[in-house]
């Protein structure tokens, strides 16, 4: 073992910028979990501010708005979720049944592209997209005689604004996982079911779904690890005070009490209370997926 490592020193090397990195960026910045239990000021440091214990998260749990935020976080994440998983999955088994592969590939092309923008950038498209006056959707609307709607403005509307633009940024990667995988069912299955007489629908339901059940297993339970994880960005590029109520979350509520309310114990007792849960449900996942997938990370 150690003259394997030896013999292999010039590929250890070249992991060293990241782990450098990660110590840097991941690793380093814990040591604020202290502030935590702090009352916090920046001007005497983490050594000379004043411990409370668990005061900071007792004033957080005495929040009126933390019960709606909480809300929020996994109302929107769980409908990400589940959209996450019934779109791509059926995109990729309607782009299976296409047999013309120079249109397949440009299907795949064109719905793989947003995945590659950032929030910022689709934040602004979406904005100019929905936009109640000049908007191409509300001018759509128009037509039927419906009254514009302020999607990114609305309480009732937002929620789903947030979903619906997730997966169309998202499922385009999904998908690809999907092909994949549905290329490794054995086509003499497909060959048989014909040969029986069974359709589409049937090869479908009995071979092909079968086939990639694993993988979908596991992505599902591997996305239950982000129930608490809404998406930062895209909230922040899209959201504004009037949407509080619906689009609020705990990433977001973080970042308005300890950056710019100066909040700083209260918003890193917040932080830390999401990720030990989130510690907790990424274990329990880990779990299931070995369970029902024989998923191991080593």
């Amino acid at each position: 073992m150690k003259r394997s490592t030896l013999s292999n020193w010039p590929l250890h090397l070249l992991l060293l910028p990241a782990v450098i990195l990660l110590l840097v960026y991941c690793y380093g910045p814990m040591f604020g979990i202290v502030i935590a239990f702090q009352k916090f000021i920046p001007a005497k440091g983490f050594l000379g501010s004043d411990w409370i214990g668990f005061d900071n998260f007792r004033y957080i749990l005495s929040l009126s708005d933390m019960r709606e935020i909480m809300w929020n976080t996994v109302y929107i994440s769980v409908m990400k979720i589940i959209a996450g998983v019934v779109v791509p999955l059926t995109v990729s088994l309607l782009l299976n049944e296409i047999r013309h592969r120079l249109f397949k590939r440009g299907v795949q092309t064109l719905i793989y592209l947003p995945h590659f923008l950032s929030w910022v950038i689709l934040g602004g498209i979406l904005v100019d997209i929905l936009s109640p006056s000049t908007g191409i959707v509300n001018a759509f609307l128009g037509l039927f005689g419906i009254n514009p709607v302020y999607f990114l403005g609305e309480n009732s509307w937002f929620p789903y604004v947030l979903v619906i633009s997730d997966i169309w940024k998202e499922f385009g990667f999904s998908t690809i996982i999907y092909l994949a995988a549905l290329t490794g069912i054995n086509p003499s299955l497909y060959e048989a079911a014909v040969m029986d007489g069974a359709s589409r629908i049937k090869q479908i339901w009995h071979i092909t779904l079968p086939g990639i059940r694993t993988i979908v297993v596991l992505l599902m339970t591997l996305s239950l690890g982000n129930v608490l994880n809404a998406g930062f960005e895209q909230v922040f590029n899209l959201y504004s005070p009037q949407v509080y109520d619906s689009g609020d979350i705990i990433d977001t509520y973080v970042y308005r009490m300890g950056l710019i309310s100066a909040q700083y114990g209260p918003a890193t007792a917040i932080g830390l209370f999401k990720s030990v849960i989130s510690l907790v449900l990424i274990s329990t996942t880990y779990y299931l997926a070995y369970k029902f997938a024989k998923y191991r990370i080593f």
